[in-house]
C-alpha cells in the first residue's frame, strides 16, 4: 500500500498506576511513563509500516501534570509525518480520576521511528493521506521541526562554533563566565 489513512494506525493503551510505577514522592515516575510512550509509539509506527520499528528520536517530553497511583493513564498515538523510513508519531498522554472522572493533560511528545527489516535494514514506509486541515497542520509542524532541529545542529558544530558570538546571551543566566574570548 503506497498510502494509509491516518486512523488506520492509531493506537490507544490504557492502564491503571499502580503504586509499583511510583516514586519516591508517591507521584508516577517519569520513566515509566516514557516507557509507555516508547511503547505505543512502536504500536503505532509498527501498525503503520508493518515492520519492526525502532525509536530514533524523541522530541520534547514536558510533564504538565503529576499523574497519581489509582489514576487510569491513557496514551494516544497516531503518525503525523512519513518520510522515506521514518515516521514521527505524535503522542497525548492523560490520566482520568476514576472517583470523579477529572481527566487532565499530563505531557505530549513526538516520536521518531524507523521502520526495520528482518535484518536490521531500514525499509519504505507508507506514506499518509492528508485530509483534514488538522493532519496537514501536523504534517507542516514535523516539517518545520526538522527543519528546526538541522539549523540548530549546524549552528553548534564544534567546528564552527565561536565562543564571542554567544557571549552575550549568557547575560541573564544562572552561569558564572571565567572565559577570555579572543
Amino acid at each position: 500500500m503506497k498510502y494509509k489513512r491516518i486512523e488506520d494506525s492509531q493506537v490507544t493503551m490504557v492502564e491503571l498506576m499502580l503504586p509499583s510505577h511510583a516514586n519516591f514522592s508517591g507521584k508516577i515516575h517519569g520513566g515509566h511513563v516514557l516507557n509507555l510512550m516508547d511503547q505505543i509509539a512502536f504500536a503505532c509506527a509498527s501498525k503503520h509500516s508493518g515492520q519492526y520499528c525502532v525509536t530514533a528520536s524523541v522530541n520534547r517530553v514536558d510533564f504538565l501534570n503529576p499523574i497519581e497511583v489509582g489514576q487510569l493513564l491513557s496514551l494516544k498515538a497516531s503518525v503525523n509525518y512519513t518520510g522515506r523510513t521514518s515516521m514521527v508519531i505524535g503522542l497525548r498522554v492523560e490520566a482520568e480520576n476514576v472517583k470523579t472522572g477529572q481527566i487532565v493533560h499530563c505531557n505530549s511528545s513526538y516520536f521518531t521511528m524507523v521502520a526495520k527489516d528482518d535484518n536490521g535494514k531500514s525499509v519504505p514506509v507508507p506514506g499518509l493521506i492528508l485530509d483534514t486541515e488538522d493532519s496537514i497542520r501536523r504534517f507542516a509542524r514535523s516539517v518545520k521541526r526538522q527543519e528546526q532541529a538541522k539549523t540548530r545542529s549546524e549552528s553548534f558544530k564544534p567546528t564552527e562554533f565561536k565562543a564571542k558570538d554567544y557571549i552575550q546571551l549568557l547575560h541573564g543566566h544562572n552561569a558564572h563566565l571565567e572565559f577570555s574570548a579572543s
